[in-house]
């Protein structure tokens, strides 16, 4: 029931809609379709959903692990930006080269500079006990808007007419295409093969073993000798790398510049993916697919019936309230009790 419950969640997702639909004067089987079906009818709807999903999937398996340690990391959304800022200004700082280094370097910056926005909540954590629930989402947005002060300011494009952007990057510093006719990049590639590595981590190493032994049994992790506070760092740092990498995916590939806001939301979403994907590299591959595609259907569906943007966010947002609620059910079960009160001799 554990791995069935997404499912049960997804049913009920779409049942919530059907009546959220009605109550709007919506036609709910039109608006079901224009949400699920049409954006999947082209080749390049496929290729969009790869591009929605890429993201998704690596922050989510990330932040799975993390997860299944007992590491709330909340603050994806950051990381993935600084990924974006430091990816981003080496493709500005070698914009009129083309040169194979640029695109290799723009992917190691973006990873480090993940990492380090996480290693400050990591930081925090071992050394004075801080929640890193609070001080990671905190810091998404000192990423956020240090990002709109470099767009803003230094790293305006001095030819883009007083536009908050940076210039568009070269094509040395663009993830290359690979499907023809769609904007599927060298991003989803990446997605695949971390979630072979989470997988092979998981099941086949000494890591993936203590990964597990942290999360549900911290006292018998310590007695077996496992470091708590390494646990930590990993797990943090692990997370912001994908997260970064992701960032770095989004300026290299749909995107091509640095904007104000590179993101709609994909490290919160990920935490989403997370728990739907069963905290699992596979689970959170289908999971990511799910989320892209109502990432896609909210444009599909305010595209041909005019529907508001925030139906995608209501969509998710109602898919994790029925998982949870799920999840309730299946841990316990509800119990009716009849209090008798005995008079006392």
């Amino acid at each position: 029931m554990v791995f069935v419950s997404p499912l049960i969640a997804l049913v009920l997702t779409l049942l919530a809609g059907v009546v959220l639909f009605s109550v709007m004067g919506v036609n709910p089987q039109a608006a079901l379709y224009a949400f699920f079906i049409e954006p999947l009818t082209s080749k390049y709807g496929w290729g969009e959903l790869g591009v929605k999903a890429t993201p998704l999937i690596l922050i989510g398996v990330a932040l799975s692990i993390g997860f299944r340690s007992g590491v709330w990391n909340i603050g994806a959304e950051g990381q993935l930006t600084l990924g974006a800022i430091c990816g981003g200004g080496i493709a500005l700082l070698f914009y009129d080269t083309e040169a194979f280094f640029v695109l290799p370097l723009m992917v190691v910056c973006g990873i480090l500079g993940g990492m380090l926005w996480a290693a400050i909540p990591a930081w925090l954590r071992t050394s004075f006990n801080a929640n890193e629930i609070l001080t990671s989402l905190m810091l998404t947005y000192v990423a956020t808007l240090l990002l709109s002060l470099l767009v803003h300011g230094p790293w305006r494009d001095p030819d883009g007419f007083n536009f908050p952007e940076s210039r568009i990057f070269s094509d040395s510093a663009t993830l290359p295409i690979i499907l023809s006719g769609t904007r599927l990049h060298m991003g989803w590639v990446f997605a695949l093969a971390f979630v072979a590595a989470a997988w092979v981590m998981l099941a086949r190493t000494i890591i993936g073993f203590q990964v597990k032994v942290v999360g549900e049994a911290p006292a018998a992790a310590r007695y077996a000798g496992f470091s708590v506070n390494k646990m930590i760092w990993f797990s943090l740092l692990l997370g912001g790398g994908a997260a970064g990498l992701a960032g770095l995916v989004e300026v290299s590939g749909p995107i091509g510049q640095l904007l104000p806001t590179v993101s709609p939301g994909y490290g919160f979403t990920a935490i989403i993916v997370a728990f739907v994907g069963r905290l699992h590299p596979v689970g959170v591959l289908f999971a990511g697919l799910l989320m892209a595609l109502s990432y896609l259907g909210g444009e599909s569906a305010q595209i041909s019936m005019n529907l508001p943007l925030a139906v995608t966010g209501v969509f998710q947002g109602l898919l994790l309230f029925f998982l949870l609620g799920c999840d309730v059910l299946i841990q316990y079960r509800v119990v009716t009790r009849t209090l008798i009160s005995k008079r006392a001799h």
